[in-house]
């Protein structure tokens, strides 16, 4: 008999954070896509959206208020020019910061940058019990987030723990 349980399919929504990509060329929005089914969850929406805090917590607010998202992968906009307003709209929604996601992404980051990774502002958090994180524009930020820890920590059977299995947790008081 064979111990592997099917993981469990989580539902995902991809934000692209550009003033100037489509969906004709947002290669960093469509790698996450890629790679999240791939690995057999499920993409229930995939948006591109200026960056303005505004619109970006709008389109937050409204994914994490539904029952359907688990959890929402943006990329674009986490650097440090003055469009970069990424972490701006997504920490202020954090009912908790997850500061590990962002010093493992810029731990992972560096051994293909080097010391650029330092310009990186990638954060993660819970808001309403919903996981959200915020990477890099560049699809090579992408694949190393996805490929690095979110493939791992979004999959039931990794162990020793995973986020999927605090998920029924998430809203506990």
């Amino acid at each position: 008999m064979d111990d592997k349980v099917k993981p469990k399919v989580v539902n995902i929504a991809v934000l692209t954070v550009s003033d100037t990509r489509t969906e004709a060329d947002d290669k960093s929005g469509q790698t996450l896509v890629d790679r999240i089914k791939k690995a057999g969850h499920q993409v229930v929406e995939k948006r591109i959206v200026k960056d303005e805090i505004p619109l970006l917590q709008t389109t937050l607010k409204e994914w994490i208020a539904r029952e359907d998202v688990d959890v929402v992968i943006a990329t674009g906009g986490t650097g440090v020019t003055g469009r970069d307003v990424t972490p701006e709209a997504f920490e202020p929604l954090y009912d908790k910061p997850i500061p590990g996601f962002g010093e493992l992404f810029r731990m992972l980051s560096y051994e293909n940058i080097k010391t650029s990774t330092m310009q990186s502002r990638a954060t993660g958090g819970v808001a309403n019990g919903t996981f959200l994180f915020a990477l890099p524009g560049s699809t090579g930020a992408c694949k190393d987030a996805w490929d690095g820890i979110l493939v791992h920590q979004l999959n039931s059977n990794n162990p020793p723990c995973n986020l999927v299995e605090l998920m029924p947790r998430l809203m506990e008081k």
